[in-house]
């Protein structure tokens, strides 16, 4: 969710009658996400996340096809006529509504930004004018129903969801359809919802203009529009805002604090089949007299393992002036803008809020759990640091670790053998000079890129975990080297070996793909 421009909403959207053929010109002038990145310049192209559109307009003063796109679509720039036709089919352009001309010049009537997918694709994000080109800027819009194109929201969800073959996906608010868009390439049946009707218009533009696959597009809340289906995988970028009130649709969740959020996940279970995830991004209030955690553990649904990343947490005062200046009231008469700070701290305080939290959610259904025949695994952790994205294989990973740890008790895990993650590395930490290190760390440089301090015990059965000997071996020949009772060593071992596994610095074996397990 960015902040958007002040242009009015189209009334009359495009119609994708002939997207193909756009497209095919689009491609051609290499309109794409590299394209504009060699055309632009590193500055100019960072410049527009930023709202800041005059060195694109400086890198644009030619005439060739590409920048006069960059200056119709992305820039909202009059261009002439001719231009307009020398770079995209403007007859069918204009019957389908993509643009307007008007003596001799052309305007775009939408937003069209270039968007890399991840195996390379060319794809385009369609959106309401002004809003896939503002960032940081705080320029607001208090249009109902305005559709926003990508932000950074957008693609870390993206980043985040797991990739694997489906039957079927629901993007649940989807927005200007870029869930939508990668969830085509990996689902057989794409459901997209939400209860802005222009919404859907701009996700059948944004499939279509993308070359992807026509989504089932329905109107509604929540899990209204989709009734008794399940899904093999659930994705949302909700309005998540924690606001007084019903305000924004594209941003302002219209229930008491975090209670859209917190519905959101609860109904997930049983829209879910087994097996399937549902990933969404949130926000959650830090109240007084209660742990955040426990908040969030009520949440989570009957049959589902959990994992939620709190990402980033504000105050109620940071967080208050960044939506109000999201939406551009700073910009306006102070005495109003005072009154809509007041009402958003009357809000909070009535609730008891201190603080709002950010984050990750990610539910997986198992039908063990959903029996009754297990204890359900849920990870609720705070985690502001740098991560690499993408990290749907580390979600993935991370679900099939935890099903692998309630299945194996410590004798099973001894039994077993493992392989280190081929991104970690040891850092030896102590004084200058000194003979042997005060500790030992072992960090990730990818995923989620975390570190844990070791002994030299489990510095030593980390660095030979290389799957040819089992667990309980190696803790032999560490006690025989160190001189330990190895049945002491066993005992007081496998915690720090189940800690190695839920983290990921070390992976069994049954878990590696058939490709990368050591020979028997």
């Amino acid at each position: 969710m960015e902040p958007v421009s002040t242009t009015s909403l189209t009334t009359s959207l495009p119609v994708p009658a002939h997207a193909a053929r756009l497209r095919e010109a689009l491609l051609a002038a290499d309109f794409t996400a590299d394209g504009l990145l060699d055309l632009l310049g590193a500055p100019a192209y960072a410049a527009l996340a930023r709202s800041e559109t005059v060195p694109a307009l400086r890198a644009t003063r030619g005439g060739s096809p590409l920048e006069t796109l960059v200056r119709l679509f992305l820039l909202q720039q009059d261009v002439e006529s001719e231009r307009a036709a020398a770079a995209l089919p403007l007859a069918e352009a204009l019957a389908d509504g993509w643009v307007a001309e008007e003596a001799g010049a052309v305007r775009a009537t939408v937003d069209v930004r270039p968007y890399g997918g991840p195996d390379g694709e060319d794809w385009f994000i369609v959106s309401d004018l002004g809003c896939a080109v503002g960032g940081a800027g705080g320029i607001g819009s208090k249009e109902e129903g305005v559709v926003l194109g990508v932000g950074g929201a957008s693609t870390t969800l993206a980043g985040l969801t797991v990739r694997t073959p489906v039957a079927a996906a629901l993007d649940l608010g989807t927005g200007s359809g870029i869930q939508a868009l990668h969830a085509a390439r990996h689902s057989t049946l794409v459901t997209a919802t939400d209860l802005n009707a222009r919404a859907l218009d701009f996700t059948r533009l944004t499939l279509a203009l993308s070359g992807a696959r026509e989504a089932e597009l329905l109107e509604g809340s929540l899990y209204e529009p989709v009734d008794g289906d399940t899904y093999d995988l659930i994705v949302s970028n909700p309005p998540f805002v924690i606001s007084p009130g019903a305000g924004l649709t594209y941003r302002d969740g219209g229930m008491s604090g975090d209670d859209l959020c917190r519905t959101l996940v609860q109904q997930a279970g049983e829209r879910l089949n087994d097996g399937g995830y549902a990933q969404f991004l949130a926000n959650w209030q830090h109240v007084e007299g209660e742990e955040w955690q426990d908040r969030l553990r009520s949440w989570v649904p009957r049959g589902c393992d959990a994992w939620i990343v709190q990402r980033e947490v504000q105050d109620v005062t940071q967080y208050t002036e960044l939506w109000l200046r999201d939406s551009g009231d700073h910009r306006g008469d102070p005495e109003a803008y005072r009154a809509a700070y007041d009402r958003w701290m009357d809000a909070f305080e009535a609730s008891g809020t201190r603080s709002i939290g950010f984050g990750w959610i990610t539910l997986r259904r198992d039908p063990e759990v959903a029996a009754g025949k297990a204890e359900p695994s849920i990870v609720i952790e705070e985690w502001p640091h740098p991560v690499e994205q993408p990290l749907g294989p580390t979600v993935r990973a991370h679900f099939e670790r935890q099903e692998y740890l309630r299945t194996h008790d410590d004798a099973a895990l001894l039994a077993d053998s493992f392989t280190l993650a081929p991104e970690v590395v040891q850092e030896q930490v102590g004084l200058p000079g000194a003979e042997d290190p005060e500790h030992v760390v072992l960090r990730q440089n990818r995923g989620m890129r975390r570190a844990t301090r070791v002994d030299h015990v489990g510095a030593g059965f980390a660095g030979v975990c290389d799957g040819t000997l089992s667990a309980g071996r190696i803790l032999d020949a560490i006690a025989q080297l160190m001189g330990e009772d190895p049945v002491l060593l066993r005992d007081r071992t496998p915690q720090a070996v189940r800690l190695l596994v839920e983290e990921g610095f070390i992976t069994p074996e049954s878990l590696l793909p058939a490709e990368g397990r050591t020979a028997e």
